[in-house]
């Protein structure tokens, strides 16, 4: 675990602006691989929510495979993502106990304990900003906004 704060991603010093003038790194964009396979079946049994569907743990296993299946290797993270899901179904357990009769303080600390530990293994599987700019992996979401102010900008450096 690293030391001191977390850098700040390179899209969050964009997004700011640069007030003070500093040289900031480029910004590579790097095409994410498709994965074609299909989201493999958990090892271990999860939690099925009332209709028998799938419940947290299981819903977040199926979105980790969909979203974050080409950086992740499907034979060396299965555990990682596996063993965060099911913290997610102890978590949706441990919070609808806590709504129904009440938790003590004891077990609101160890619920709190829980959803550090499913934030941190979150990070280590790349689903923070930060942790994916350190895979060299960043979000290209540009919105209307952002696409107006670019012509603008454009107009402006064309009349000059």
């Amino acid at each position: 675990m690293a030391v001191g704060r977390p850098p700040k991603p390179i899209e969050q010093k964009r997004r700011i602006g640069n007030p003070g003038g500093r040289k900031l790194p480029t910004l590579t964009v790097v095409p994410m691989p498709t994965v074609d396979a299909p989201i493999p079946e958990p090892h271990r049994p999860l939690m099925k929510n009332a209709n028998g569907g799938l419940g947290a743990g299981g819903q977040l296993w199926r979105l980790i495979w969909e979203s974050a299946s080409p950086w992740l290797r499907r034979d060396m993270d299965v555990e990682l993502v596996m063993l965060v899901c099911e913290q997610t179904d102890e978590r949706t357990l441990l919070r609808d106990r806590m709504f129904r009769i009440g938790l003590d303080w004891r077990e609101r600390a160890a619920l709190r304990a829980l959803e550090k530990q499913i934030a941190s293994n979150l990070a280590q599987l790349g689903f923070t900003p930060t942790d994916r700019a350190r895979l060299g992996i960043s979000s290209t979401s540009t919105d209307a906004l952002q696409t107006f102010r670019d012509k603008v900008a454009a107009k402006r450096s064309s009349t000059k």
